[in-house]
């Protein structure tokens, strides 16, 4: 089978996101989108004593899209206008679905502030397909101890979404998608088998790995082309990623901070919803 195409990007910017130091691999100036992958934000590793950093961010809501939560290290507390609460630690995922419009507050659990320790995190922001962007909300806890484990030649590969060699992860998603949680060895190698047409990300935490002809290191994007239907992964160093394929969704995109829906009317529709109480609230 064709191997496909990799470009490395090396563009990230930085900002601060509540307590939290940001990095931003996409949109950035080389990569708007990687449908349906819209945003990906990684934070940290940061180290914080106890009693440095305040727990929580301020309430804010999400329409039309699925913002994701990949806890690397650290402790996080979740809750939101539907009601959902959850406290998420080291290896867990938030797969949320803002849907129709939600009010979520998240960030470091109480017990995180007062013990101290390292935070790293990666929020992922999925595209909603039309036919769904005004489904009901709802939120999935998954813990890590639901997510499978495979090990393979150097790899340890956790399955949240999507099938990988016959095992399915236990997201559900709105449309086809394959999230990797990925911790390699020096030496590690492995084929990744996607099919035609899927976009496919990979986003490297640290370590080197070179990717069908490219060489990857810390905070690298590889972003593959969806001309082929493989990706090798071969470990220079210890390490980590995340790998990430879809289905594109060929439909318009238009965004406004946290809501992203197909037409500029349905932005102002959902700003006006905001502001008449329609998502719900939620006490800081």
């Amino acid at each position: 089978m064709k191997e496909k195409t990799a470009i490395r990007h090396t563009d990230l910017q930085h900002m601060s996101v509540g307590p939290f130091n940001v990095k931003q691999p996409f949109p950035s100036a080389g990569i708007e989108q990687v449908s349906p992958f819209l945003l990906l934000h990684h934070a940290g590793p940061d180290v914080y004593a106890p009693g440095a950093i305040k727990a929580r961010l301020s309430p804010h809501p999400h329409r039309g899209f699925e913002p994701v939560t990949f806890l690397y290290s650290g402790k996080i507390h979740h809750k939101d206008s539907t009601g959902s609460e959850g406290f998420l630690e080291s290896g867990d995922v938030q797969w949320m679905t803002a849907g129709s419009g939600i009010i979520h507050s998240e960030g470091p659990s109480v017990a995180f502030a007062n013990e101290g320790g390292t935070m790293e995190l990666i929020q992922l922001w999925v595209n909603l397909p039309r036919d769904h962007k005004m489904t009901t909300p709802k939120y999935q806890d998954i813990k890590k101890a639901s997510i499978p484990v495979l090990q393979e030649n150097g790899f340890e590969i956790n399955i949240v979404a999507g099938e990988y060699k016959g095992i399915k992860g236990p997201a559900s998603t709105f449309t086809p998608i394959l999230a990797l949680m990925m911790h390699f060895t020096e030496g590690g190698f492995i084929t990744v088998d996607i099919p035609t047409g899927y976009n496919t990300v990979a986003y490297l935490l640290n370590g080197k790995i070179t990717s069908n002809g490219i060489d990857l290191e810390q905070y690298n994007t590889a972003i593959y082309k969806p001309d082929g239907e493989t990706v090798t992964l071969s470990a220079q160093t210890n390490g980590q990623l995340l790998f990430l394929s879809g289905q594109p969704i060929n439909e318009p995109v238009i965004s406004y901070g946290p809501f992203v829906m197909n037409y500029p009317g349905e932005i102002k529709q959902a700003i006006l919803d905001f502001e008449n109480g329609k998502m719900g609230v939620l006490e800081s």
